[in-house]
């Protein structure tokens, strides 16, 4: 079977080059001017720290004494604040952002719930089954979840496309 040319599937992406550190602190700054204003409009108080880590802008919204960070940290509303911040950073540099955004410990809150079901995968395999299918989640957990699988010393691996894409994981 032949596929027509106008059903045919293109990668129209460009190669990227990745950010400078002069780049990424941009971002950094660019978004915490963003999330300061949201924080403002919502009338929550946070206190914003940016940082570079792994090249990547990182920034992380924390709660002061008796702030009301709280309220924004659920993981579907940090995910979401996170995709609104980057599309102002590109918006702003022209560039594709790969920010990471914290809001009071969510993304160290995920990372937990990630290495728990990282456990009871590995589990399935210590019980015998020779793989174990995680649910689909963002790119960032994908690669949260192969750093924990190869802290344990198995394998993984990621299929699928788009919000279906999962990782699977396998003995060494």
């Amino acid at each position: 079977m032949t596929t027509s040319p106008e059903y045919a599937s293109v990668d129209t992406r460009e190669e990227r080059v990745p950010a400078t550190v002069a780049q990424l602190e941009e971002e950094g700054d660019v978004a915490a001017d963003f999330i300061e204003g949201l924080l403002d409009i919502a009338d929550i108080d946070g206190d914003l720290d940016l940082d570079v880590r792994a090249g990547r802008a990182y920034v992380s919204v924390e709660a002061p004494a008796g702030g009301s960070v709280a309220l924004i940290a659920a993981p579907d509303t940090v995910q979401a604040l996170q995709e609104l911040t980057r599309i102002a950073v590109q918006n702003r540099t022209g560039r594709f952002s790969r920010l990471i955004l914290d809001v009071g410990g969510s993304r160290d809150a995920r990372r937990d719930e990630l290495t728990a079901l990282v456990d009871r995968a590995i589990a399935r395999l210590d019980d015998g089954a020779s793989q174990a299918s995680l649910p689909a989640m963002s790119s960032y957990e994908r690669k949260v979840v192969h750093d924990i699988v190869a802290e344990r010393g198995f394998v993984s691996e990621s299929y699928g496309d788009g919000a279906d894409r999962h990782t699977v994981i396998r003995r060494g």
